[in-house]
């Protein structure tokens, strides 16, 4: 694979064709009995095969190698602080809790050796729910490639880019741009820039899809447009492969004698994706007070409960505020969703200081939240001409169940013992007097 940046093709939920060899790529057949070139067909489904065709997801794999060859998997435990569904280590508590950023290692350790759960919730095994996990990584995956089948992998990187080498061909992806992992395709993660560090989400439920638009009409939020696809690219390689695959929470490795990489043509809408959030068309009110937060989504995994996400992505990007009479911050609220939220870089609205880049915070359900005394007080005391909030990216993973911290999360040194210092210090309202009651 070539150092030049990987070629990319546009849309989201697109029937793709690519390929690496002129004439790899079967026409007017998926499984032909001869595949060009001796390749092997596989069908790789990210849903069920009944599925509606509006939902249903596959693609079509001709390979150099059918990826049923290798040899059993044995359990694999280097990724110590890697946690999954049921999520049950430690009770869970209505407290709002925040942490640090996640320091990177002084060794060398990659993408997969460095997730490090912070909290989660649902059912592998009943597909739904989720977890969040960061990742700190100061080495590239060499000779090893990775494979979730538990859920799709939604990255985040706050520092440092990213080469993720798929099956389907090549994505790099940079803070402020995400890039999405279906469920069972294998990748590896190499460092570009010497060093990385980020979050994920691991999605149990059904994959990630854009929100419907409603009222807003045809345009809005993340256009179809500008998700982005790898062309196929492949590995010819034959030497010792390691290969990592979570299965029900755990981890297994087995060992290949060739590269996993080794698509040479493929077609169909089960794709790994990369968004730039820069291109986000957010919408606002232009009167007063402001929409609700999911106003803001990216991506959305639906529940069986029409409305109600088993995980939706929202980011809150640079923007103009204009509103009038309108306190402009994130209100106070208590929420039925479990907010888990991330800074990629700046300074968050509602906050005036203790949520630094490549830290987080947890608000579960009807936990109450919202600005800092200082945010408030700014807000106000704020002549409310047009305001361009600006130099800011932050991102919330909401989930309709409780978001259960690990273990570590709560017990680790990152974790700040007064957080809820922040909503310390308001003033009683002041009232007039009650009349007497007659």
């Amino acid at each position: 694979m070539s150092d030049a940046p990987p070629r990319m093709m546009s849309g989201f939920g697109n029937h793709f064709s690519t390929e690496a060899v002129a004439g790899a790529l079967p026409v007017g057949r998926n499984s032909p009995q001869r595949v060009p070139y001796g390749l092997y067909a596989e069908q790789l489904s990210g849903t069920a095969f009944t599925a509606p065709r509006a939902e249903n997801r596959r693609s079509w794999l001709y390979r150099m190698r059918p990826a049923a060859a290798h040899p059993p998997f044995a359990p694999y435990d280097a990724a110590a602080l890697l946690r999954s569904a049921p999520f049950d280590e430690v009770p869970p508590s209505p407290n709002r809790v925040r942490w640090n950023p996640l320091p990177l290692p002084a060794d060398d350790v990659d993408f997969i050796d460095s997730l490090t759960s912070y909290a989660g919730n649902g059912d592998v095994a009943a597909g739904q729910g989720c977890a969040v996990h960061l990742y700190a990584a100061t080495a590239s995956m060499i000779d090893r490639a990775f494979v979730c089948a538990d859920g799709e992998m939604l990255i985040v990187p706050q520092q440092g880019a990213l080469r993720i080498v798929t099956e389907l061909g090549v994505i790099d992806v940079a803070p402020l741009q995400i890039a999405l992992i279906p469920r069972g395709v294998r990748f590896r993660v190499e460092l570009i820039e010497g060093a990385a560090r980020g979050y994920v989400c691991e999605n149990y439920g059904a994959p990630f899809r854009l929100p419907d638009l409603g009222p807003i009409g045809a345009n809005g939020l993340a256009n179809p447009r500008d998700f982005e696809a790898p062309v196929a690219a492949y590995e010819d390689v034959e030497r010792p492969f390691a290969l990592i695959q979570k299965f029900m929470g755990r981890l297994w490795i087995t060992m290949l004698d060739h590269s996993p990489f080794d698509v040479v043509a493929w077609h169909g809408n089960l794709t790994p994706l990369r968004y730039d959030l820069t291109r986000f068309n957010t919408i606002n009110t232009v009167s007063f007070d402001h929409p609700d937060p999911s106003i803001f989504t990216v991506l959305t995994s639906p529940s069986e409960t029409p409305g109600t996400a088993n995980i939706d992505f929202v980011i809150f990007p640079p923007r103009w505020m204009v509103a009038e009479d309108t306190f402009r911050p994130p209100w106070f609220h208590r929420n039925v969703m479990s907010e888990l939220m991330g800074l990629i870089h700046g300074e968050y609205d509602a906050k005036a200081g203790g949520f630094a880049p490549g830290g987080a915070s947890l608000h579960n359900g009807m936990a109450g939240h919202g600005p800092d005394r200082a945010s408030y007080d700014k807000a106000i005391a704020a002549d409310l001409a047009p305001q361009r909030i600006v130099d800011t990216m932050a991102f919330m993973f909401e989930s309709r169940m409780v978001l259960r911290p690990t273990r570590w999360a709560m017990e680790s040194p990152l974790l700040q013992p007064d957080y809820d210092e922040c909503w310390s210090g308001f003033r009683k309202a002041q009232l007039p007097p009650m009349n007497e009651t007659p």
